[in-house]
């Protein structure tokens, strides 16, 4: 038959009787004649627990050292999972994700994936062996541990998903699929029976959880046959693939709300050219992913650019700004991390005027106040306060998906 990669989450594995479900999902689909190549994450919170005691112990620990014991948690979730599937009487082996082949570069806690040597992992799949892999990490060129970023576990499945020419990859988590927006916030989001890639990367990056933007990324590049399902439901899932037969019917395929949203403003900058350039290389140089951007109209020779990182990133980001203020001759930097970003997805947005607007007057009906908008071809992303974000996301919800089809 064919090669398959699954991929179960933090949630899908938390305890030994979700555990052993795992080991029943695998080997149902090996006894139906498949190979078999499973990534898992690390059980439940067992990350947050781990982030827990390093700072007990050393609040400042450096990134490598959080890296050779975040990597741990995979580990033991993969061993235990293999050996759920021995006991069952089935061919199994764990490997870590160096043993797989995972070679990253050395952003030890957001490494990038370069190559995937998946010798050893071909060597066991010949075997007829279940290969169990640990997510979420790699080795670097000084063999050093590194982790590719929280959500990692995603992107490391697709990447062995496409190595190995697989014939399905399989994304199982806590939901049924890909929603219109979280079902757990927003009342009255529904599960999309299929979603384009570009949709879905949009709506990564943009705060839904359900996937790793860079899996999502990754997966289309190498054209990976992806679906996202319930490993408890054993219900079929949300297609991912590069054309979605409901693309012209719905203008907007979902909702994205990301609380993990910080705005810096740096105010009183001198308006004139290049300053851009120095406010973004600096960031780029510490490492910061900027979003959204605003620059105010200069006036009285001074402007002011806004723009918007992680919150893991703020006092960083900050911190890299103050150091420079004299040299960039700016007055202050003005932080607010009590906002959300609150964005609407679709790939027929394009070609139908008017969704911005509705998007808008949802928000003015329910009195909720914008502080920034972006836009591009297939999303539109406003900022308003964080104690705003949930209700917004379901006026907003509401009003594109109140009825079945209606837009």
């Amino acid at each position: 038959m064919g090669l398959i990669v699954q991929k179960f989450g933090g949630s899908s594995v938390a305890d030994a009787d979700r555990i052993r479900n795992v080991a029943r999902i695998i080997t149902e689909t090996y006894r139906r004649g498949h190979k078999v190549v499973a990534v898992l994450s690390a059980q439940g919170d067992t990350t947050d627990d781990l982030i827990a005691k390093a700072a007990e112990i050393n609040p400042n620990a450096s990134r490598r050292e959080m890296d050779m014991l975040l990597s741990t948690g995979e580990q033991i979730s993969c061993s235990l999972c293999a050996m759920a599937i021995e006991a069952m009487g089935y061919p199994v082996i764990s490997l870590t994700g160096w043993q797989a082949g995972f070679r990253t570069n050395s952003a030890y806690g957001d490494a990038r994936i370069k190559r995937v040597d998946v010798e050893r992992v071909l060597t066991e799949l010949d075997k007829n062996t279940i290969v169990i892999v640990t997510g979420f990490q790699g080795i670097n060129k000084y063999d050093d541990i590194t982790t590719l970023g929280r959500g990692g576990s995603d992107t490391s499945a697709v990447a062995l998903a496409a190595v190995l020419q697989a014939d399905l990859c399989q994304i199982f988590t806590d939901v049924d699929g890909v929603y219109t927006a979280d079902p757990r916030h927003v009342t009255g989001a529904r599960m999309l029976e299929e979603i384009t890639y570009d949709e879905m990367l949009e709506l990564a990056t943009l705060g839904a959880q359900v996937l790793h933007n860079r899996s999502v990324e990754m997966a289309k590049r190498y054209g990976v046959n992806l679906e996202v399902l319930s490993s408890f439901s054993g219900k079929p899932g949300t297609k991912v693939k590069e054309v979605a037969k409901t693309m012209e019917k719905l203008h907007v395929s979902g909702v994205a709300c990301d609380k993990n949203v910080a705005r810096l403003a740096v105010v009183g900058l001198p308006d004139e050219p290049g300053i851009a350039f120095k406010i973004f290389s600096l960031m780029a140089k510490e490492n910061v992913n900027v979003d959204i951007i605003l620059q105010s109209i200069g006036r009285h020779n001074t402007k002011d650019i806004s723009f918007t990182v992680g919150k893991q990133d703020m006092e960083r980001a900050k911190q890299a700004l103050e150091a420079r203020k004299e040299a960039l001759g700016f007055d202050h930097v003005d932080v607010n991390d009590a906002i959300a970003k609150v964005s609407i997805v679709g790939a027929g947005m394009i070609h139908n005027p008017g969704v911005a607007a509705k998007m808008f007057e949802a928000l003015y009906n329910a009195a909720i106040n914008i502080h920034m908008i972006a836009t591009s071809e297939i999303k539109i992303s406003v900022l308003v306060d964080l104690s705003e974000a949930d209700r917004a996301a379901q006026v907003i919800h509401d009003r594109f998906f109140h009825e079945v089809g209606v837009q």
